[in-house]
C-alpha cells in the first residue's frame, strides 16, 4: 500500500544561497577561538538607570562594538589583513556588524560596516545599527551600495568573498573586525557561547547570552552578571599571546561601562 506523506516545498532563495556561499568561504580560513564570561554587571546597571530616567534603551552590541573598536586602536597589529606576501595595517577601525534584515518578507543577516568606529561614541554606533535594521527596500547588499550582487552565481559570490578579503577598497568599507550579536537571542540567565564561521576577518566577536555568576567582591559573596563571548582570531595573522593581551584590554573596558557615559553628541576627533 502506498503511503501518503504530508510535505510542501518552498524556494531556496537567492539570500539563502548568499549565507550558505558565505558560510561555505568562511570554513576556509585558519581561526582560533577563545571562549570567555566578561563581568558587565556595572553597564547593564548604567543601561537599566538610563532606561528608568528616559524612557530610552540603550543598545548593548553597539557598546559592545563601541568598546571592541577602542580595544583594536590600542592593537592596531589586528587591524590587519593579508595581501599577497604583505601585510596591510588599516589605519581607521572599521568593524562589520551582522544585522537582521527583512528582504521581500525573508529576515536575513547582513554586514553593516561602521567605518571610522574608533572616533565615535556609543550613541553614533547605535543610531547607525538601528537605522540599518530598520531599513526595508532594496536587496542583499543594499546597505553597502552593493545591489549587483545578488545578480552573480554562489560559486562566484564565494570567489568574490576571497578577493574582497585581499582588496584595500573592500577591507576599509567592511574592515578587518566583525561582531555578531545572534547570541544575544539566548534564554533569560543561560550561559550561551556561539561559533561563527569567520571568513574575511582577522578578529569575530560573536556575542553570547547573559548569565549570573556569584562573584566573592571584599570577603562578600554577590550575583553579578557575566556575558558569554567567543572571540575568533586568523591565525595566519594572530598568535596566541598577542590575542591574550588584546582580549584581557577588551575585557577591562566591556566591564567598566565608561564608553556609556560619553555625552550622545560627543564624537571624538
Amino acid at each position: 500500500m502506498k503511503e501518503n506523506y504530508r510535505y510542501r516545498t518552498i524556494p531556496f532563495t537567492f539570500n539563502r544561497r548568499m549565507v550558505a556561499a558565505s558560510a561555505t568561504a568562511g570554513r576556509q580560513q585558519n581561526n582560533i577561538h577563545a571562549f570567555m564570561e566578561v563581568d558587565i554587571t556595572e553597564p547593564r546597571s548604567i543601561i537599566r538607570e538610563h532606561k528608568q530616567r528616559s524612557g530610552e534603551t540603550f543598545s548593548l552590541t553597539a557598546y559592545i562594538v563601541t568598546c571592541l573598536a577602542r580595544a583594536i586602536t590600542e592593537h592596531p597589529h589586528l587591524n590587519a589583513f593579508r595581501q599577497g606576501s604583505k601585510l596591510v595595517i588599516l589605519e581607521d577601525v572599521t568593524i562589520s556588524v551582522l544585522v537582521e534584515r527583512e528582504i521581500a518578507g525573508e529576515r536575513v543577516p547582513e554586514n553593516l560596516g561602521i567605518r571610522q568606529a574608533q572616533s565615535k561614541s556609543h550613541r553614533h554606533v547605535q543610531d547607525e545599527i538601528r537605522a540599518a535594521q530598520a531599513q526595508q527596500e532594496g536587496g542583499l547588499g543594499s546597505l553597502a551600495g552593493l545591489t549587483w550582487i545578488r545578480f552573480i552565481p554562489s560559486f562566484l559570490f564565494r570567489l568574490f568573498i576571497r578577493l574582497a578579503s585581499r582588496n584595500i577598497h573592500m577591507m576599509a568599507r567592511y574592515g578587518a573586525v566583525g561582531v555578531t550579536a545572534v547570541g544575544m537571542y539566548a534564554p533569560r540567565n543561560q550561559a550561551t557561547w556561539l561559533l561563527p564561521l569567520v571568513g574575511g576577518a582577522t578578529v569575530g566577536v560573536a556575542v553570547g547570552g547573559i548569565v549570573e555568576r556569584p562573584v566573592l567582591r571584599e570577603g562578600q559573596l554577590e550575583n553579578r552578571e557575566h556575558l558569554c563571548l567567543t572571540v575568533s582570531f586568523n591565525h595566519d595573522l594572530v598568535d596566541g599571546a598577542p590575542a591574550a593581551r588584546f582580549l584581557k584590554r577588551f575585557s577591562e573596558l566591556l566591564s567598566a561601562g565608561e564608553l556609556l557615559e560619553v555625552a550622545p553628541d560627543l564624537v571624538v576627533g
